[in-house]
């Protein structure tokens, strides 16, 4: 609560809040069924994002965003993940294309594309993965040659979030054996966009796979320096990516939630609604105090992002990983309170107990962030230890 109450929203930035949560209740939550079914995203509910300012909401000011305060986006983040996970991984992969280039674009780069990012006329994307290369993404195997005038990029790139319908991508590959980023747009005649179908959840975030064959690029196609691709590039990115997903998951947990207590209270077994056998309530009492956990780490990273302070890469990973891990949980549990109501596609929950499992892998697996958690928690026992032994 001490967190919660540190951070506040001014009283426009509340208001704001509040449509935003009306926005996902109305005009999304209603159709993301549909639009999983037809794994394929609503153009006009894009849209409506873009005609908001809310797609480019992070970007400058000098370049038409809007520097929307932290708290206020993950605000965002968490409404839209209530209502479609799908959805949500557009402003995701969108914002770490915006980050990457406020923070590492040259200026050419940032008065060129910033403002179509901002505006929603362009959409961007970032793509890292590759057929053989997930969590090793500092291994990327995609190759950029020097030519006479630029580049030529060489490889392939899989599950790209928004890929299909992406207008700039950030790509990530090896130059000179050096991990570098590119600006590259989706007209290059040397990229392959194919659309991605049949996966297991996120099916209307327009994901593609990405082929590059002699794809030319100009020499001032480079984000950052050489060598900075994964490590300064990707890490900006990633770090807006993983803070969006967790405040995401804690509003997936939060649908599941309500859904639950909804469904629990009026369907009736053995003469009394569910709501009032005792292994129904231990399960919502679960879904309950984890969503607040889960919110409460959001609120952490939320904090440290505003100051500015470190931590807060750190922080992050964590209410990622704690939010993924909830957020499954809590759509397991809810199918098993619905029953067959939560197997059946027509509600949301059985939407939610797909899109879940996903949040465990994007951004970093769980299993990548146990091992970031762990290392960074042991080298910071060694300094304690050795400041104590320093300074009894």
């Amino acid at each position: 609560m001490g967190i919660e109450r540190s951070l506040e929203l001014s009283n426009s930035d509340a208001l704001v809040a509040e449509e935003m949560e009306a926005f996902a209740q109305r005009e999304v939550l209603p159709y993301a069924s549909s639009w999983d079914k037809a794994e394929a995203m609503d153009p006009e509910v894009i849209r409506s994002l873009s005609k908001r300012g809310w797609l480019g909401a992070l970007a400058p000011e000098a370049y038409g965003g809007q520097d929307m305060d932290p708290l206020l986006w993950g605000r965002f983040c968490e409404s839209i993940g209530t209502a479609s996970s799908s959805l949500l991984g557009l402003p995701t992969v969108h914002g770490m294309a915006i980050q990457a280039i406020a923070r590492w674009g040259t200026d050419a780069q940032k008065e060129t594309v910033l403002p179509m990012l901002a505006s929603g006329e362009a959409i961007g994307a970032f793509a890292l993965t590759e057929p053989e290369v997930g969590s090793d993404a500092a291994n990327v195997q995609t190759v950029a040659e020097a030519t006479g005038s630029g580049f030529r990029l060489t490889g392939r790139k899989r599950w790209i979030t928004f890929g299909n319908i992406a207008n700039w991508f950030v790509v990530v590959a090896r130059l000179e054996d050096k991990p570098t980023a590119f600006l590259v747009p989706s007209t290059n005649s040397g990229l392959k966009i194919t659309p991605v179908k049949d996966m297991l959840g996120f099916r209307s975030a327009e994901l593609a796979n990405l082929h590059f064959e002699n794809c030319e690029v100009t020499e001032d196609a480079i984000l950052g320096r050489p060598g900075f691709g994964f490590s300064h590039v990707a890490g900006t990115a990633l770090d807006h990516g993983r803070f969006c997903i967790a405040w995401g998951c804690v509003g997936l947990a939060q649908g599941c939630l309500s859904a639950s207590m909804e469904h629990a209270q009026e369907r009736e077994q053995f003469g009394k609604p569910i709501s009032e056998h005792q292994l129904i309530q231990r399960l919502i009492a679960d879904m309950l105090v984890g969503t607040r956990a889960a919110r409460g780490l959001c609120l952490e990273a939320t904090a440290l992002k505003r100051a500015g302070d470190p931590r807060v890469i750190m922080e992050t990973s964590i209410a990622k990983y704690y939010a993924s891990q909830h957020a499954a949980k809590a759509s397991r549990d809810a199918v098993q309170i619905l029953g067959g109501t939560g197997c059946s596609s027509e509600g949301h929950v059985e939407r939610y107990f797909r899109d879940a499992k996903v949040t465990e892998i994007i951004e970093g697996s769980s299993q990548i962030q146990q091992l970031i958690i762990a290392r960074h928690g042991l080298m910071q026992h060694r300094k304690e230890k050795r400041k104590k032994a320093t300074n009894p």
